[in-house]
């Protein structure tokens, strides 16, 4: 169903761009902080100029300087793969631009691998620090999550940041008082739900059950999560669960950085940089 919405949204936005095609058009995120880390992706190649206090969640509204003229659309992020062949370019988080068969490595402006925009293992506040998280946090950060990273995106379409690499599990952990106890873990889609399925089998060695819920949008999996339906989530960058604690008052607490997904600019009408080039 959520897949179903996300087409409608495309198909009512694609009829509305049809009116206006004289200029330059740039699809992009309408979420807090995806949208801004699209638009500094833009700012980066000289495209546009953001005011100097916009920050990670810049809009469209902040920009002071658009010499290309470019006419911006802002659009649901899972959306943004269906609307590619209706707009010159857009702007797509990797998870769903791997999800749709775009290959992030192969865009025309790709994010610098040293983003700061690291996907975090979140849980509620007064979770951090519980046996069943460092549980979780261990089998996240093992050899097999580091394996899949390296021979599934040998391109650098997704890049491991984890450090304290372990076998799976934590020394300190007493696994036989948790044997027995399931977690439900929220993710989006490709590469989340693959490495949280990795984890749950860590963690069924041990007796603990994880349940993985696949989302397909930014905010049911925090609303799920402060509510108490999940004890966990996977699926955001760590500026996004600030920026959403800030908005919305929710107590997520990001308790492990797994990875960072470069974000691209894709050719839709266009398939090269030149037409930004010739205005």
């Amino acid at each position: 169903m959520k897949k179903l919405i996300a087409l409608v949204l495309a198909a009512v936005l694609a009829l509305s761009l049809v009116a206006s095609a004289s200029a330059l058009q740039i699809a992009v995120p309408n979420d807090p902080t995806n949208e801004g880390r699209a638009l500094l992706l833009l700012q980066t190649a000289g495209y546009i100029t953001l005011k100097e206090d916009a920050g990670i969640t810049a809009t469209v509204a902040d920009i002071v300087e658009n010499p290309l003229g470019i006419e911006f659309y802002e659009a649901e992020a899972a959306a943004l793969p269906n609307l590619l062949a209706d707009v010159d370019y857009a702007i797509i988080n990797n998870n769903f631009a791997l999800d749709a068969g775009l290959v992030p490595s192969n865009g025309l402006l790709v994010e610098a691998a040293d983003s700061p925009y690291v996907n975090v293992l979140s849980v509620k506040e007064g979770n951090e620090d519980a046996p069943l998280t460092k549980a979780l946090i261990a089998a996240l950060s093992s050899q097999q999550v580091v394996d899949f990273f390296t021979a599934t995106y040998p391109n650098g379409d997704c890049v491991c940041t984890l450090t304290n690499v372990t076998d799976g599990y934590d020394p300190e952990v007493d696994y036989d008082a948790l044997a027995g106890q399931t977690i439900v873990v929220g993710g989006t889609p490709n590469p989340h739900v693959y490495v949280l399925n990795i984890a749950k089998e860590i963690l069924a060695a041990k007796g603990i059950t994880l349940q993985v819920a696949e989302y397909t949008d930014y905010v049911l999996p925090n609303e799920a999560l402060e509510a108490g339906d999940l004890y966990a989530n996977f699926f955001a960058h760590s500026p996004y669960q600030e920026n959403f604690n800030a908005e919305n008052g929710t107590h997520i607490v990001n308790v492990l950085g797994i990875h960072v997904e470069p974000m691209a600019m894709y050719g839709g009408k266009q398939t090269d940089l030149s037409a930004l080039s010739a205005q």
